[in-house]
C-alpha cells in the first residue's frame, strides 16, 4: 500500500536516470522525453553545466534565510532584469507562488490608489496554479470544483477577445490589472490569432486605464517560445511577469518580476518566503540562463519547434481527425476532433513521453536541447500513433 495521497494519475513507469532528452527506467529502457517535466527541464536531464553549478553550490551553501543578503539571489535578479528590461524581482518556489505574488501586488497597488475592492481581469481556459487565489483566477471549473468558496476579485473574459476587456473597462471602476498567459499552456496551447497585436492592445488598454499588465510566463518563459520571454515577440514590456518551471531546470524556483510603479509596490513586511531565492535555487537559475545564452538555445528552440510542427503537418496531411497543429517555439499542440487521453499510454508503450491537455490536445514541451534527429524521431513515433488512433 502506498502512503502517498492519491492526487496524481501516475503512469506505470519509474525513472532512475536521465541524459539530455532521454530518461531511463530501472530495466534500462530508454524513453524520449517530449514533456520535459511539463516545461521544466529546458536543459534536458543531467546537463553537465547545471550539474556542476548545483554541485559546487551545494558544497558551499544550500540555504540561508532572507533576513541576510544572498549573493546568488542578487546575481540572478540582476540577470533577469538585464534580459527582460524590468526592474526588480521577488523570488519564491513555484509558478503558483509567483502568480500569488502578482495577485497580491495588484491588490496592494489598487488599495494604494484608494480602490477598496480591487479586481483583476483573467481569462477563460487559463491556468495560474492551485493555491486558493490562483485556483480562483484559473478559468477551469473542473479544477476549481470542490474548493468553494473561491477567492473573489476576478473578472473573467474570453481569451483573445480585446473587445470584451474594453467592455469591462467601460463599466467597472474597480479593475486594477489584467492577468494573462501569452500562450495558454494547460488550456491547450492556445495562441492568440494575432499574438503580437493582442498583447500590444492589452498594453494600450492598461496604460489608458492605469492598470497593471501582468503576464503569466511560467510556461512560456525562459527560452521556450524562441525568445527569453514570450512578450519579447512584441514591442511591449509588462508591469509584472511571473516565472517558474524552466527557470531552475528542475530545481524548484519561481519569480515575480516587476517594472516601474509595480516594482516599488511591495515594501518591507508585505510579502515573503522562507525558501524563496535560496543559494542553491538561484545558482541553478543563473546556470540555466547562462547555458541558454552560451548555447544559443532560444533560436534553437524556435528552429526545433518548426521542424516538429512541419514534420507532423506533413506526416498527418489528409487526416480528417486532426483539427490544427500549432506552436510557439517548443510549445506544441496537436488538436484532434475527439478526446485523445489514451494516446498518453500508447506513446508510453512506444517509449515516448507526451501529455494530453484540454481533453483533445496532444501537448509537446520537449527540452530546449532536443536535436534534429531526436525531433524527427519524435515526429515519426507520434504521427504513427495518431494515425492509428484516428483510424480505429
Amino acid at each position: 500500500m502506498s502512503h502517498l495521497m492519491n492526487t496524481y494519475a501516475r503512469q506505470p513507469v519509474s525513472f532512475v536516470k536521465g541524459e539530455g532528452v532521454w530518461l531511463y527506467d530501472a530495466e534500462g529502457n530508454r524513453y524520449l522525453d517530449a514533456l520535459a517535466g511539463v516545461a521544466v527541464n529546458g536543459l534536458g536531464h543531467a546537463h553537465p553545466k547545471l550539474v556542476k553549478a548545483i554541485s559546487e553550490q551545494a558544497a558551499k551553501l544550500i540555504h540561508v534565510s532572507n533576513v541576510y543578503h544572498i549573493n546568488e539571489q542578487e546575481q540572478l535578479a540582476d540577470k533577469l532584469c538585464e534580459i527582460s528590461g524590468m526592474d526588480k524581482v521577488f523570488f519564491c518556489n513555484s509558478g503558483c507562488e509567483a502568480n500569488e505574488a502578482s495577485i497580491k501586488l495588484a491588490r496592494l497597488y489598487g488599495h494604494n490608489k484608494g480602490i477598496k475592492n480591487p479586481e483583476i481581469i483573467v481569462m477563460e481556459k487559463s491556468f495560474h496554479g492551485r493555491t486558493l487565489a490562483t485556483l480562483s483566477a484559473t478559468g477551469n471549473r473542473k479544477t476549481q470544483a470542490g474548493f468553494e468558496p473561491l477567492v473573489s476579485g476576478f473578472v473573467r473574459v474570453p481569451f483573445d477577445d480585446v473587445e470584451a476587456i474594453k467592455q469591462v473597462a467601460a463599466r467597472n471602476p474597480n479593475v486594477v490589472a489584467i492577468l494573462v498567459e501569452p500562450v495558454q499552456g494547460e488550456g491547450g496551447i492556445n495562441i492568440p490569432h494575432d499574438a503580437k497585436g493582442y498583447l500590444e492592445q492589452l498594453r494600450g488598454i492598461c496604460d489608458a486605464n492605469g492598470w497593471l499588465l501582468m503576464l503569466d510566463e511560467v510556461q512560456t518563459g525562459i527560452g521556450r517560445t524562441g525568445t527569453w520571454f514570450a512578450f519579447q515577440h512584441t514591442n511591449i514590456v509588462p508591469d509584472v511577469m511571473s516565472l517558474a518551471k524552466g527557470l531552475g531546470s528542475g530545481v524548484p524556483i519561481g519569480a515575480c518580476v516587476a517594472k516601474g510603479v509595480a516594482a516599488e509596490t511591495f515594501t518591507y513586511g508585505k510579502h515573503g518566503s522562507t525558501f524563496g531565492g535560496n543559494p542553491l535555487a538561484t545558482a541553478a537559475g543563473f546556470a540555466t540562463l547562462k547555458t541558454i545564452q552560451e548555447d544559443d538555445l532560444r533560436a534553437h528552440a524556435e528552429a526545433m519547434g518548426d521542424i516538429i510542427c512541419n514534420g507532423l503537418r506533413s506526416a498527418l496531411v489528409g487526416e480528417s481527425g486532426v483539427t490544427t497543429i500549432r506552436n510557439a517555439g517548443l510549445m506544441i499542440g496537436i488538436e484532434l476532433d475527439r478526446p485523445c487521453g489514451d494516446l498518453v499510454k500508447r506513446a508510453l508503450a512506444e517509449k515516448l513521453l507526451i501529455n494530453v491537455t484540454a481533453d483533445k490536445v496532444v501537448r509537446l514541451l520537449p527540452p530546449l536541447v532536443i536535436n534534429q534527429a531526436e525531433a524527427e524521431q519524435l515526429v515519426a513515433i507520434l504521427a504513427k500513433l495518431i494515425k492509428q488512433f484516428l483510424n480505429e
